[in-house]
């Protein structure tokens, strides 16, 4: 029996191998579509490690199989060269892999595409097998640049890190971003190990999910005990060490409040397809009044007992700030010293020759029924909220137009930075709208330290799906970063308030109707390290991941013979 190995070297390997090594030879020996469907399987047990399941052996069960996989990468001859061979097959491997976890993880966005049927039903398959499919070419650039890094035994571990954690942040950046399901998530979700993220963030999370979970893969090696058991060995004593350091910066107690805030969080459980229909704006309207002068408890007053009222983004089937009639009936209900911080769309007038501009926005509507300042969401959806350019004429020929139904799509905001919002009653805010909250360091100003995040959002496109539960970690997980508390109003769920911890407070589930009054931790007083410093620390951890891949593939190069392929 002929293996090729990691330098496309063929050698013999036993006629029956026993055990896990022989599964690892199994796998690396697959070829041609069996590869690739294994490299999608492997994918898609990934999924299961990201919320609401959480299972984190899963993500070992994705990247054990990934490095075997691409131990058998390695192609005798190609008409590109060996070594460009190699990668190309290195990176159809990662394609099919980030395709299968993207696949399995996403499945939901499905969901949007039935609201409006009528409209949206035949796009179904590019957004829930188009859009994994072109984002799984990170994946496949990821594992081809670790398969050019590659070497035996432990080093490459640190090859695949540096390889797909590199991906993960180009996924984040490039084309606007979609961070969703980035892989440290994995590790994000659990109360421990997510106070990591503190000082090294999303991405730094990520180094440290694939190096532990991709450690087991070394068991099969044929090696000396320490190569064999010392990466796993050690991926449990970090994983340890991550979950007593994050015990231990957990204070015993709650935080203290900022005093004289009580917030009412209001959860109205509107379906999507009847959200956006002007028909049922005094319903609607009606039904979120109802519920937020509520009452919780036998001594409650209502509203009478809320300094801020939380109503989540485009609470209104209409422009609010154009109906006087509405914004007096909201400033009506208000007791004095109670504010309204809602989400909502608005429009500007347009200069002579322009079209009406929209903005998806945060509003402040007081007693009287002014709306006061205001936060216009800077990063919009793609293909949701707009269509981009320079394809948008293109799609709109095509008879295609964005989910949300704005003439033209959205504007964005005219801010450059996150500049904190000020509400009165309340310490400087920094405001995102729905998917901004999932941006590692670009939900507030550094400049100016906020005292919480607002997020409003309406998860109601997903119905009762991982989806609403995979944006709420997400925003959970920038508290943690941020060392700043998070208050968040969905319009179906996930609601909640969150410490500087990352710690829930309070909480209504997907799909629940409902207020949820809260007060308002403070946050940290000492901005925590991933503020400072950003992505500087991930930086240097891809960097350290380099430097130990080149460094085994250097000395396995020393220790070769005279004459052997490298």
């Amino acid at each position: 029996m002929q293996h090729t190995d990691t330098h496309g070297t063929a050698r013999a390997v036993p006629a029956t191998p026993l055990g896990l090594t022989a599964l690892a030879h199994r796998v690396a020996l697959t070829s041609g579509w069996v590869r690739l469907g294994l490299a999608w399987l492997a994918g898609v047990s990934g999924a299961l490690a990201m919320p609401p399941f959480g299972f984190l052996p899963a993500l070992c069960l994705a990247l054990v199989p990934a490095v075997w996989l691409l131990d058998g990468a390695a192609t005798a001859s190609s008409r590109l060269g060996r070594r460009a061979g190699t990668a190309l097959s290195a990176g159809l491997i990662g394609w099919a892999w980030g395709f299968g976890y993207l696949t399995a993880g996403l499945w939901w966005l499905g969901a949007a595409f039935l609201v409006e049927a009528d409209q949206f039903a035949y796009l179904m398959p590019l957004g829930v097998l188009g859009l994994p499919a072109a984002l799984g070419l990170f994946y496949g650039a990821g594992f081809a640049v670790a398969r050019l890094l590659w070497s035996p035994g432990p080093g490459r571990i640190a090859a695949l890190a540096f390889g797909v954690s590199g991906a993960e942040w180009l996924r984040g950046h490039l084309f606007t971003g979609f961070p969703w399901n980035t892989l440290g998530m994995a590790l994000g979700q659990n109360l421990w190990l997510m106070q990591a993220a503190s000082v090294v963030g999303l991405y730094g999370l990520t180094v440290l999910a694939v190096l532990a979970c991709a450690a087991p893969a070394t068991l099969a090696d044929a090696a000396g005990p320490a190569r064999r058991f010392g990466p796993p060995a050690a991926a449990l004593l970090m994983l340890a060490g991550l979950a007593v350091g994050g015990a231990l910066r957990l204070p015993a107690g709650p935080m203290p409040e900022v005093p004289g805030v009580r917030l009412r969080l209001v959860q109205a459980a509107i379906p999507q397809d009847a959200r956006f229909n002007p028909r049922n704006r005094e319903g609607i309207l009606e039904r979120y009044l109802g519920l937020s002068d509520s009452a919780t408890a036998p001594d409650s007053q209502g509203l009478r007992d809320v300094t801020h009222l939380i109503w989540p983004e485009s609470s209104f089937p209409f422009l609010i700030q154009r109906d006087p009639q509405a914004l007096r009936r909201i400033g009506g209900a208000l007791p004095p010293g109670t504010l309204l911080v809602t989400g909502a769309a608005r429009a500007d007038e347009p200069l002579p020759g322009e079209r009406l501009r929209f903005y998806n926005s945060i509003l402040m509507i007081g007693q009287d029924g002014i709306v006061g300042g205001r936060y216009d969401k800077l990063h919009l959806v793609p293909f949701g909220e707009y269509l981009p350019d320079p394809i948008d004429g293109l799609l709109r020929a095509l008879g295609l137009k964005q989910f949300v139904a704005v003439p033209g799509g959205f504007t964005p905001g005219e801010a450059r930075e996150r500049i904190p919002l000020a509400v009165p009653g309340l310490p400087p805010v920094a405001p995102s709208i729905c998917y901004e909250a999932i941006f590692p360091g670009a939900v507030a100003s550094h400049r100016e330290r906020p005292g919480l995040l607002l997020n409003v959002t309406n998860d109601g496109w997903f119905g009762d799906t991982p989806g609403p539960r995979q944006h709420f970690a997400q925003a959970r997980l920038r508290a943690v970063e941020e060392g700043i508390p998070l208050v968040r109003a969905a319009n179906t769920g996930v609601s909640a308030v969150v410490d500087p911890y990352g710690r829930v407070t309070g909480m209504l589930t997907v799909g629940a109707e409902g207020v949820l009054d809260r007060h308002l931790p403070r946050n940290l007083r000492e901005s925590p390290p991933y503020v400072r410093f950003g992505d500087v620390l991930f930086g240097c951890m891809l960097l350290g991941c380099l430097s130990l891949a080149v460094a085994a593939r250097y000395r396995r190069g020393r220790a070769q013979p005279r004459g052997a392929s490298m």
